[in-house]
């Protein structure tokens, strides 16, 4: 019994991952959404309530520090 392979070949272990998609891309508007999903959290009013006043005291940053 053999394997079925897809019939694009796959990507070489050679090339590497562009730059543009290691990043986050958080040089945008980061909204308090952002943070709470980012966080692995619920959108709830507390929660949105939490990542306003994150948002507030950390600027844009508050997202890149929760982000790997």
């Amino acid at each position: 019994m053999s394997i079925s392979q897809p019939d694009s070949p796959s990507p070489s272990d050679d090339i590497a991952t562009p730059d543009a998609l290691l990043h986050t891309g958080a040089g945008g508007a980061v909204t308090p959404e952002d943070l709470v999903l980012a966080a692995g959290r619920d959108i709830t009013p507390k929660n949105l309530a939490w990542a306003e006043r994150k948002l507030a005291a950390e600027g844009p940053a508050a997202l890149d520090k929760l982000l790997p």
